[in-house]
């Protein structure tokens, strides 16, 4: 071995030696070997000297230690060792200011000395002391100095550090680290350092045994009293103070110790200092001392320091976070022996103490620390500090104090460690017995995985028999199955979610294929003309479906093989299982409308089979693919791309079966053609690149090239594979897009290689070869896109025209913003010239090649027009360019334009109509494609669902929409079919507008469900088709206005052409119904068609009222609106009139209701053509009059048509017989009576009795089928004959004639109500679902009980108390009816008014029980009677309450599901119309008095004012413009009408004449016919509010209440009966006990009905619930904050950063919508406060996984820590606002909780803004656009839809703000363009800008549009700003896209179109807010060039 020759300094006399040794000589040796060898070193102890290993630094030397070899300090030859002494001096001072020097050994550690310096000063527990260096102040300057980055981070710095310093905390003091040397540490020889005490653990054994330690504790404590670390009270400072002169000057001397002697300064905190008498009691205090000693003083003082409740305690300043505020608050953190403390920075007060015991874990970051007190606390602590290692070192220091104190107790004194296992060891032979304690060591967890290789062994068969001396016949065993795999690399969790979706996938489609095997079968269709179109439109709708699904399987196949194509371990697996879950949950939708079309198609011979066939190929293509992509499959490439073109295959045949195979055989042969052409290009390039591989030297770079080549085949290969999937379905855009992005793979691809081929060689002649190949490659591709973005784009199919008029429409806009720029002008005037010449050339060539003559003149003359008018144009624009302040040329100039404008449009019409046209076909078709594969989505999503109620909502929005598809696709396959018929257009316009709602409906409950699917593959694939679906439906707004607006006023006649189709139908089912061959179309019966029929009955005439309203305003757009609406429930009406005469069994029936629904058809016919009439001439009287005939004829036909549902008839003799019976009440004088008076009563009472129950019967059979209601209203008709008859026999008892009028007066009322009755229970048995219908049913029951109470009172004379008594059993027997199932609302009570109601109440009940008793004891039997009547009344109040109070618990339980508050409620209205016309009767009955009089006024200026209300609020908050002008005008008529009454009651209230009275009785007729109208209005079926539905859950939280209501109802009842056997017979004394039994039980049921209502508060359960979630969610956010500080954070390699940052935006932007709903909810509604805080809680899990998934995988540890506190502060702040909801609960009366809900949900509304903000910057900057794009949507859909707020401002401050964000947006779009070259990267971060820009433009761009004047220009403005929306979304996506791929040419090209294009459009939103105020913007020009000038005259 070579020996070493090292350099030897001896230190002290600087000699320097070279000597050799052998690298393994100890250190040891080789210092004996230089002692020996040089004489120098020979002075002094041999072990005090030693080997130092020096370094320029001198804290980076190292002692060499003696038992180490040479070698294992690595040293060289040459190297330097000195020799000299280990020893130094180092002095020392302690607190009192005496200075030790010790010797101490220089490689020692400071822990080792600390022992050395300790035992020479003479301290023992040397573990609990430390040194400290002082620093001096530059020093310090340096330490700061790494946070200089901000200003505002500075200021707060020095304002912590001032804190600091104020504080004295432990922060300052620079404690050395024990585990390094003095040197480490550059301490210099003749530096002090200060021994002080840093851990106070075992300072209470010291007194004064241990003087040296003593005095040190009494130093250290004196100087932190008197700095103020340790706050004292003034006596407390004196008392210290006392012992401070005892121990500085002994005992007390009187004349020598008086004030003036001391320095207060060094006795007192400065703060007591000035304070008066201070020293004298200073004084007092030393004289109580006495002869103490000093040693004896100190102990005193240190004792005393010892109780106050800083002592011991070392302080840190840090910032803590405030609770849900992103905000940091400066706190004291305290570190004692026994515990840590949080402690308030001013005061010094504990505000909280964990006992050091209780924390598990803490980690130290360098700007933060963290503490984790395991079981012991909810969340964790964490602070913001940079001495987080210094705390981190004290809390070690005290544990192993506590754990070296807890080991070194003696060994047999134990504290009982239980968890210590003994050992007892046995030694034989001697036996001795060895006992030895064992402590257990605390291991860690490893992880490993426990999936290891299985071990074969044979034994499976079972034993084996062995034959002994011959041989066994040989035996052989086959293995059959797939090799062992224990040796793969263990799959990623990504990979196994993966598998786990395959395998899913592939049990779907295996189930699919099994269905597909046999066909459906349907039932018998009829031949009538309407199963003929329902056969077609299905077909139609099934063929739409497969094909969009077909789309989504190709597209999704596509996407597959481009997301799989590179590096396994880059894939994103998530987007593959997205991709895969589309694609079979596609297929399995597809399946069923496969088998429907299959069965439809079944008449063809054969075709069905066929199809069926196709669907089976596909099926199976599908499985094959989804087997060759498993990640364990270990299949090549090759196979993955052979079975994505099988399924390519298979969808074209599936298309072509269903001759759905739109695209031209010759396109896709040439897009093939191209693909191949990519390939072979490729292969040449591969070639070449092979040539240069061969030359290349270097085999690194030889295989880069290899292996580039290789990735280019590979890539090409997938195009061609690509291509030939997507060719079938090429048409959609989806599929266009999959291409695009292999195309973009190839393009990268080709790049690599050539890139490679250039590093690897310099043979210019080959380079030359492969960059000619690539660019024949990349041309070929180009060829390629270009071929698929032709096809994108030719959905235009007239190109001249186009362009030309573009031009025109365009240039003629510009020439007035140019005005007064002449040489601008006539440049325009040029272009405009230009173009113009071209369009008139093309309409020349048109009309020659235009076989119709008449056709031909019509284009040449079009043609001369336009040439005329630009010549005047032209002439014009000379002279304005001539004269250009002239105003008359500038007049001159516009109208010349204007009359070009018109020319054009009237030249091109055709051409443009047809193109806006095409252009809304293909916006329908995509978005009824995105809407079925939303709706397949979801219901993909819902296993996986963990929130039923936003599961639930979508699966309602998908049902809405799905009701919607079919008449879209019917739309657009009219339109298509009939390209020149109006009313095809026209109904594929309709149907678009109808789709939009329900369309952005079901894209929000998407959005809101995607957080809560637990499928990573499902949430991805539903949020993704939600996003789809908002673009496509963004688009389809868009098109269909302009459609609109092209199509023109067609809609009158269009109504009238489907009326007239309708009625020929009906008359078309007659006929097949007089043969018996109509039969119900499938999914149609009785009940579900006579219901339809009730409900649409309503609809008719709602929309036929609104029709009547516009005509007669002689409003043309608006007729065209309302006939449209009208036709539309014409039309469900003539199917449900169809589906009830095919569904019933009596043919007289059916041909009856087939005869009246024609009638109706007719009759609506004639409506609109009257209407149509109307409109030319308004205001004719004569035209009106005959309109409202009309309108009565037709709603005539419709009651006849509702009339003929089976059971109506019944009801319908019922009330005739009831009408004749009454007729016996009009003779003048009835016969006496034939029986005496008390037979009359009784019977009068049976035939009462009988009645009320029969009404009871009736109320009930409504919820039965149609027979019971029929038997029902039957017998009631009897009873009520009956009745009659006695009340007639008993009016004839009458003494006077007066009373006998009273009777017959009371029997009319009676007959009424009982009419009344039955006509509600038959609206309600046609419409079921009609809202409030119960409940107005059940108001006619109870009228038609009071009417028979008041009647028996008038007659009978019982002795007193007994009629009242009847009449309370009676109103309670009607009242139970209420509690059986309380499922809508009985009143419009809160919950927090029924509680009040229920109290009140329950006093009244008390008191006039109270009264029953005492009256009937004393027998004052009316005042008894009045109680009665009382008590009865309050009864009646409290089980309405209960019932409400029922009804409201049951729907607030989460899993109910809430209904809907609709636009207005029917209920209000309905209850106003009856009350109205209550009062009306009143009003003008003669026998009222004038107050009776004055009450009815009330109660109709009330009620006319609450209708005229919610008219208003009804038409602010609609969106049908039809709904909104009606409401208005309703108002206005019901609101004159009650003026014109007011007077007349007025003039009858100074005069109560007969005149008057019947002036009064005049003008009533109109209001109760206005109000008459607009409650038909309002009961229009779209207005209404869907009902709630009460989960099982639900109703178990109604029951106590319900129970405990019906109790107390059932013991009224008999306490009453009791009762009124007591006032006739009073003496009984067991009737009493009887009595006093019911009261009690009354009173017991109200206690329990009050504690059931006031336990069941809706809401606060769900909000504790809700609260306990979130707060787990903040402690798991916590620990994974901890686990980020302490670098452990474990990454998610599950799923793709990308999915991960989409869900958590999609979770935050829901989390933002539910804010508002919440707080209004907490602060007055509580039925919704459940519903939505258990929403918003089940949206925490997800927002918590994903935002640690996102910061797992975020390397940058300062943005890690920002997403997840910014997590945990929504977190918070969503606490926050629960424990503001919980307070306010949904009391609208609880004002003093509602600011803090108001304030909690504005903090988290910041808290939300704050994350998303950081979301969107983390996702432009990888170029996920997703996010932006749907914002821009939205916004583009808000501009749209609701009304906007009141405008705050005028239009000119509207367009000064869209101006500004107008030219914000066009300044971004170019930066855009210019950074696309420059740098791609900055694009994300201008979308960002872009999106934002665009959100504030359309919000204010909504109200310039609101505002502007005429409307024409507001509507210009809105339809501009979306086109502008458009612009920025594409322009947004290829910025994405770009970001993605920086090099790409292609998209680069694109994105400085889409850019140049905003631009474009922000002029044209300009020059329309121009139009709307010309002066504006000329001002703001000014305003900008002159703050300009300001600007330069500043510099």
């Amino acid at each position: 071995m070579v020996a070493l020759s090292l350099k030897i300094c001896v230190r002290h006399c600087n000699v320097v030696k070279t000597m050799q040794f052998e690298p393994s000589t100890a250190v040891y040796d080789a210092c004996r070997v230089i002692r020996e060898r040089v004489p120098e070193a020979q002075t002094g102890q041999a072990s005090d000297y030693g080997l130092f290993l020096s370094d320029e630094d001198p804290r980076k030397g190292i002692w060499l230690e003696a038992g180490r070899t040479l070698d294992y300090y690595m040293l060289r030859n040459g190297d330097i060792l000195e020799y000299k002494k280990k020893q130094r001096p180092q002095k020392i001072r302690m607190l009192d200011g005496s200075v030790k020097t010790v010797m101490v050994d220089d490689s020692k550690t400071v822990g080792e000395l600390l022992v050395t310096i300790c035992s020479r000063i003479g301290i023992t527990n040397y573990e609990e002391y430390s040194l400290i260096q002082e620093t001096i102040e530059e020093k310090k300057e340096e330490g700061t100095g790494t946070l200089k980055k901000d200003r505002t981070l500075l200021r707060d710095e020095r304002k912590m550090e001032k804190l600091k310093a104020k504080l004295h905390t432990d922060d300052d003091l620079n404690w050395l680290d024990h585990s390094r040397t003095f040197r480490e540490q550059g301490v210099d020889e003749n530096e002090t350092l200060l021994l002080r005490r840093k851990f106070f653990y075992s300072d209470q054994n010291v007194d004064s045994r241990d003087p040296v330690q003593l005095n040190l504790l009494y130093v250290q404590a004196r100087d932190d009293i008197l700095n103020g670390s340790h706050p004292v009270s003034f006596e407390k400072a004196c008392e210290f103070g006392g012992f401070q002169a005892q121990i500085q000057f002994g005992p007390h001397v009187e004349h020598k110790h008086k004030p003036g002697f001391l320095d207060l300064k060094e006795f007192l905190p400065k703060e007591y200092i000035k304070q008066r008498g201070a020293e004298k009691r200073i004084f007092q205090e030393h004289k109580n001392c006495g002869e103490m000693s000093e040693i004896e003083a100190k102990v005193k003082y240190v004792k005393l320091a010892r109780s106050l409740r800083t002592y011991g305690v070392s302080f840190f300043l840090v910032k803590e976070k405030m609770k849900g505020k992103n905000k940091l608050v400066p706190r004291l953190l305290g570190i004692t022996k026994d515990s840590v403390m949080r402690v308030d920075e001013k005061t010094k007060e504990v505000l909280q103490e964990w006992p050091l015991t209780t924390v598990k874990r803490w980690a130290a970051s360098p700007k933060s620390f963290t503490l984790d007190f395991g079981e012991y606390q909810e969340s964790y602590y964490s602070v913001q500090t940079t001495e987080g290692e210094q705390i981190s070192q004290l809390i070690a220091g005290y544990i192993d104090i506590i754990l070296k104190k807890k080991q070194s107790k003696d060994r047999f004194g134990l504290e009982g460690d239980e968890e210590s296992t003994m050992l007892e060891e046995s030694v034989s032979p001697k036996k001795s017995t060895i006992l030895q304690q064992q402590f257990n060591r605390t291991g860690k967890v490893e992880h490993g995985s426990v999936a290891l290789p299985a071990v074969m062994r044979s034994g499976s068969s079972g034993p084996e028999t062995f034959n002994v001396g011959s041989m066994p016949s040989p035996q052989q065993q086959v293995m059959v199955g797939q090799m062992h795999r224990g040796h793969m690399p263990p799959l990623t969790s990504a990979q196994q979610a993966l598998l786990g979706t395959i395998n899913t996938s592939m049990h779907a489609v295996q189930q699919a294929q099994d269905d597909l095997s046999e066909l459906d079968s349907l039932p018998p269709l009829g031949q009538d003309m309407a199963s003929r179109v329902w056969v077609q439109n299905k077909v139609d709708e099934s063929k739409h479906e497969i094909h969009s699904q077909v789309d989504a399987i190709t597209a999704g196949t596509a996407s597959v093989v481009n997301l799989t194509a590179g590096d396994p371990t880059d894939t994103d697996y998530t987007a593959v299982g997205c991709a895969i879950t589309t694609i079979s949950s596609n297929l399995t939708e597809m399946s069923k409308g496969v088998k429907l079309l299959a069965a439809l198609m079944d008449d063809e011979v054969g075709s069905g089979e066929d199809l069926l066939r196709a669907a089976r190929t596909l099926a199976g293509a599908v499985s094959d693919l989804l087997k060759a992509v498993q990640p364990t499959s270990g299949e090549p490439r090759q196979t993955v791309l052979t079975a994505a073109g099988s399924i390519g295959q298979a969808s074209g045949d599936l298309l072509r079966q269903i001759g759905e195979n739109e695209t031209d055989e010759r396109f896709q042969d040439v897009l093939m053609s191209l693909a191949k052409a990519v390939a072979n290009a490729a292969a040449m390039l591969v070639l070449k690149a092979k040539n240069v591989a061969q030359v290349a030297e270097d085999t690194v770079l030889q295989n880069r090239v290899i292996a580039a080549a290789t990735q280019c085949a590979l890539s090409t290969s997938q195009l061609v594979a690509c291509a030939k999937v997507v060719s079938p379905t090429i048409s959609s855009p989806v599929c266009q897009e999959q291409l695009i992005e292999a195309g973009k793979l190839v393009d990268r691809s080709v790049e690599n290689c050539v890139r490679a081929c250039q590093a690897a060689t310099d043979d210019s002649e080959l380079l030359q070869q492969v960059s000619a190949a690539a660019s024949v490659v990349s041309q070929a591709l180009h060829d390629l896109l270009q071929h698929v973005r032709q096809f994108a784009s030719r959905g235009e199919p007239i190109g001249r025209y186009d362009q030309a008029t573009d031009t025109i429409m365009c240039v003629t806009e510009s020439i007035f913003s140019s005005m007064g720029d002449a040489g601008e002008m006539v440049r325009q005037a040029r272009v405009l010239a230009q173009a113009t010449s071209d369009l008139v050339n093309a309409m020349r060539s048109d009309a020659e090649a235009e076989i119709d003559m008449e056709n031909s003149k019509k284009l040449l003359a079009a043609a001369k027009l336009l040439a005329d008018s630009t010549a005047r144009m032209v002439e014009a624009a000379k002279g304005a360019a001539a004269n250009p302040e002239n105003e008359d040329q500038q007049q001159r100039l516009r109208e010349a334009a204007e009359g070009l404008r018109v020319a054009t449009n009237a030249a091109a019409q055709n051409a443009i109509k047809k193109k806006i046209v095409n252009r809304l076909e293909v916006a329908a078709k995509q978005a009824a494609a995105a809407a079925t594969q939303t709706i397949a989505a979801s219901q993909n999503a819902a296993v996986s669902n963990k929130n039923p109620a936003a599961q639930q909502q979508l699966v309602q929005s998908c049902k809405a929409v799905a009701d919607h598809i079919p008449q879209l696709v019917q739309g657009v396959r009219g339109s298509q079919a009939q390209a020149e018929d109006l009313s095809a257009q026209l109904a594929l316009i309709i149907s678009s507008q109808n789709f939009l709602q329900p369309g952005s409906k079901m894209v929000s409950s998407a959005k809101a469900a995607v957080p809560t699917v637990s499928d990573q593959a499902a949430a991805m694939q539903l949020s993704q088709c939600a996003k789809n679906l908002a673009t496509s439906l963004a688009e389809l707004r868009t098109a269909s206005q302009k459609a609109h607006e092209a199509c023109g006023p067609m809609e009158i006649d269009s109504a009238l052409s489907t009326v007239q189709t309708l009625k020929s139908e009906l008359q078309d089912a007659k006929m097949a119904s007089v043969e018996s061959q109509l039969k119900p179309l499938p999914g149609e019966t009785l009940e579900k068609c006579a219901q339809d029929l009730g409900s649409t009955s309503k609809a008719v005439g709602s929309s036929m009222a609104q029709l009547l309203t516009c005509a007669a305003q002689g409003n043309e757009h608006y007729t065209g609106v309302a006939a449209r609406e009208t036709a539309q429930a014409l039309k469900t009406l003539a199917q449900a009139a169809r589906g009830v005469a095919a569904s019933t069994s009596d043919p007289t029936a059916a041909h009856a209701m087939l005869d009246s629904a024609r009638d109706v058809m007719e009759g609506s016919a004639m409506l609109i053509q009257e209407a149509k009439q109307a409109l030319i001439a308004p205001g004719d009287a004569e035209s009106q009059q005959r309109l409202a005939q009309v309108a009565k004829a037709v709603s005539h036909s419709l009651n006849n048509c509702v009339n003929c549902l089976p059971g109506q008839k019944d009801v319908d003799v019922a009330l005739k017989s009831i009408g004749e019976s009454s007729k016996k009440l009009l003779v003048d004088s009835l016969p006496p009576s034939t029986k005496p008076f008390q037979e009359a009563q009784s019977e009068l009472n049976q035939a009462a009795a009988d009645l009320n129950q029969s009404a009871g019967e009736v109320v009930h059979a409504t919820r039965g089928q149609s027979g019971e209601l029929a038997a029902a209203s039957g017998k009631f008709s009897d009873d009520f004959d009956e009745f009659l008859d006695a009340g007639i026999e008993m009016a004839g008892q009458a003494q006077t004639k007066e009373d006998q009028i009273q009777v017959i007066g009371n029997l009319k009322n009676i007959s009424m109500a009982s009419s009344k009755l039955l006509l509600a229970a038959k609206s309600l048995s046609v419409d079921p679902g009609a809202p409030n219908a119960k409940n107005l049913l059940a108001a006619a029951a109870r009228a038609v009980t009071e009417s028979i109470n008041q009647l028996i009172t008038l007659c009978t004379q019982q002795a007193p108390g007994q009629k009242e008594c009847d009449n309370a059993l009676r109103e309670l027997e009607t009242v139970k009816g209420m509690l059986d199932n309380p499922n809508e609302p009985v009143s419009d009570l809160s919950y927090f008014d029924c509680i009040e109601s229920v109290m009140e109440n329950s006093k009244v009940l008390g008191e006039s029980m109270a009264g029953i008793s005492q009256n009937a004891k004393t027998g004052d039997l009316p005042a008894f009677g009045e109680c009665v009547g009382i008590a009865s009344k309050a009864l009646c109040g409290l089980t309405e309450a209960a019932a409400q109070a029922a009804y409201l618990v049951g729907i607030s339980d989460p899993n109910s599901q809430a209904g809907h508050q609709g636009l207005v409620d029917p209920i209000q209205f309905a209850r106003a119309n009856q009350a109205i016309q209550m009062a009306c009767q009143n009003l003008v009955d003669p026998g009222s008095s004038p107050s009776q009089v004055l009450s009815a006024a009330t109660i109709v200026a009330k009620h006319t004012s609450a209708l005229c209300n919610a008219c208003r609020i009804a038409s602010s908050k609609t969106g049908n413009p039809v709904a909104k002008r009606h409401f208005v005008q309703s108002a206005k008529e019901v609101a004159n009408s009650t003026a014109n009454l007011v007077k007349t009651i007025k003039a009858l209230d100074g005069d109560f004449s007969e005149d008057n009275r019947n002036k009064c009785r005049i003008a009533t007729a109109p209001l109760i016919e206005a109000v008459e109208n607009l409650t038909a209005f309002a009961s229009n079926p779209e207005f209404v509010s869907i009902p709630a539905q009460i989960s099982s859950e639900g109703s178990q939280a109604q029951e106590p209440i319900l129970v405990s209501a019906k109790t107390m109802l059932e013991s009224s009842s008999y306490l009453i009966r009791t009762a009124r056997s007591l006032a006739i017979n009073p003496k009984d004394p067991p009737t009493w006990s009887v009595l006093a039994g019911h009261s009690h039980t009354v009173s017991d049921s109200i206690k329990s009905l009050i504690t059931s209502i006031r336990d069941k508060a809706p809401g606060q359960r769900e909000c504790d619930y809700s609260i306990d979630s979130i707060n787990r969610c903040i402690r798991d956010i916590e620990q994974a904050s901890l686990a980020a500080v302490s670098q452990s954070l474990a990454t998610r390699d599950d799923i793709s950063v990308e999915a991960l940052q989409e869900q958590l935006t999609s979770v935050v932007q829901e989390i933002g919508h539910l804010i508002d709903p919440i707080a209004t909810a907490a602060r007055g509604e509580a039925a919704q406060l459940g519903h939505k805080v258990t929403q918003l809680a089940s949206y925490f899990e997800p927002l918590i996984l994903a935002a640690v998934g996102v910061a797992s995988k975020i390397l940058d540890h300062q943005q890690q820590m920002t997403v997840l506190d910014q997590t945990k502060t929504l977190a918070e702040s969503a606490l926050q606002l629960l424990y503001a909801a919980k307070e306010g609960g949904g009391n609208p009366k609880a004002q003093h909780t509602h600011d803090a809900i108001t304030e909690a949900a504005q903090l988290m509304k910041e808290a939300v803004d704050d994350i998303m903000v950081t979301l969107n910057e983390a996702a432009s900057e990888v170029g996920l656009v997703g996010g932006m794009v749907d914002a821009i949507a939205e916004a583009m859909s808000k501009l749209d839809e609701g009304t906007p707020p009141e405008p705050k401002g005028t239009f000119v401050d509207y367009q000064t703000t869209v101006v500004k964000y107008s030219k914000a947006i066009a300044v971004t779009a170019q930066e855009m363009m210019t950074k696309s070259v420059t740098n791609p990267e900055e694009l994300g971060g201008l979308a960002s800008q872009m999106t934002s820009d665009y959100g504030h433009l359309a919000l204010q761009g909504q109200m310039a549009a609101a505002t502007a004047e005429p409307e024409e220009i507001g509507f210009q403005i809105r339809t501009r700003v979306q086109d502008l929306g458009h612009g920025c979304i594409f322009l947004v996506q290829k910025a994405g896209a770009l970001q993605v791929c920086p090099t790409d040419s292609y998209t680069k090209r694109e994105l400085i179109e889409c850019a140049r294009a905003v631009t474009e459009k922000v002029s044209l939103v300009l020059s329309a807010l121009q139009a709307g105020n010309k002066g504006t913007q000329a001002c703001i020009t000014a305003a900008t060039a002159v703050s300009g000038i300001i600007a330069d005259l500043d510099t």
